[in-house]
């Protein structure tokens, strides 16, 4: 009896370990299922991306395909094979048309095949341009201001610096000058700044053998304010140099102007203007006041945005107002994401002006200020 008890239990405790052996093989199973099914379907989905490149590698253009198209081409709006990462600040890589070759800023992986992928659409290609629009003056009037104003707009790519190609570089020829233009892609503008083009004789003519559609933006300011302006710039760099009373007159009297010193010869704006006017048709002139440009930046860059044919988005909410150094400041820039103002020469005080001088100054300018009204159309209301 005792014997049969023993068996029994033994019997008992058989049957539960194989219950749990059972269980623990159905348990293993099923994760191995898992697994192995998972790893099928990775393997399967890395195999149909490899089919994929191979299908996009046969229907792409080979590479030296894509090198005789880009050669063959001589205009700068040509469809190119690829689209490379733009250079913005650099000559290195462009070609004698200014544009990218095809080859530059795309990477290969270790089989030789394109890192990124190729776009084929048309005007996606950066390249270098003659300007559509100059801002050709007038120095100490607001240039920079309007130039940095205008440049927050993504439809306007300027030069970064003054080219001063037509007054000082022509004999350098078009190639050069569009060598220091930036890269822009289809539907961008190309602008340069140089304020000493309004005032130099063979400028006008100049640009109109350049591009006979060419826009013309024109910042002007009070002529006295703009003198006393332009001095103050000089002063700053010349510590002995003499009163503005002294310079702006003849023999120390108030009585003659002196017609010969650059400050005061600028201001005579008419003299200038009809220059222009024998090339360009005012329809391709737009003036900017210099004063309007500082109370209220936004309602000038929306004329200059409709004067392009640009939707407006450059606005108010673009600006404030810095009222220490009395001058619109910027939330952000094409350079800079933070608020910033243009710079510490911008709203310099200028120095005390014997009040008779500003006077004879006003007088001398009223004739050449009507005349200017006339020409434009515009009465800027200058005292």
């Amino acid at each position: 009896m005792f014997v049969m008890s023993i068996w029994g239990t033994s019997l008992s405790l058989s049957s539960r370990s194989l219950a749990i052996a059972l269980v623990l093989c159905l348990t293993l199973l099923y994760f191995s299922y898992s697994f192995n099914a998972c790893l099928l379907a990775s393997i399967s989905r890395s195999l149909q991306q490899s089919n994929l490149r191979n299908l996009l590698s046969l229907t792409s253009t080979p590479r030296n395909e894509s090198s005789s198209i880009s050669s063959s081409s001589s205009n700068d709006s040509a469809t190119p094979a690829a689209t490379p990462l733009a250079n913005t600040t650099g000559s290195t890589g462009s070609d004698s048309t200014g544009n990218v070759p095809a080859a530059v800023g795309i990477a290969s992986s270790s089989d030789g095949s394109p890192k990124y992928q190729l776009l084929r659409q048309p005007g996606l290609r950066p390249s270098r341009h003659l300007p559509d629009t100059l801002i050709i003056g007038v120095k100490k009037s607001g240039t920079r201001a309007l130039l940095e104003f205008i440049r927050l707009h993504p439809d306007v790519r300027a030069a970064g610096s003054e080219v001063h190609f037509f007054d000082r570089h022509y004999q350098r020829g078009l190639r050069w000058y569009r060598h220091h233009m930036p890269y822009t892609i289809e539907g961008q503008i190309t602008m340069e700044k140089t304020p000493s083009y309004f005032v130099t004789k063979e400028v006008p003519q100049r640009v109109y053998h350049m591009n006979t559609a060419t826009k013309l933006l024109i910042v002007v300011r009070d002529p006295v304010t703009r003198a006393i302006s332009d001095y103050t710039q000089a002063a700053s760099k010349k510590a002995d140099m003499k009163r503005f009373e002294q310079l702006a007159f003849v023999n120390g009297s108030y009585s003659v102007v002196d017609t010969n010193w650059g400050p005061v010869k600028i201001g005579v704006y008419s003299r200038y203007l009809e220059r222009w006017l024998l090339y360009f048709p005012l329809s391709q002139l737009l003036f900017i006041s210099g004063e309007r440009l500082i109370m209220d930046p936004a309602y000038e860059i929306g004329r200059v945005q409709d004067f392009l044919g640009l939707k407006r988005v450059v606005t108010e909410k673009h600006f404030y107002f810095n009222a220490t150094k009395g001058f619109p400041c910027l939330f952000k820039s094409e350079a800079r994401s933070t608020p910033h103002c243009l710079g510490k020469t911008k709203g310099r005080n200028h120095p005390h002006i014997d009040p008779s001088a500003i006077e004879r100054l006003r007088e001398f300018y009223r004739p050449f200020n009507n005349k200017f009204y006339q020409l434009t159309g515009i009465n800027f209301a200058w005292a």
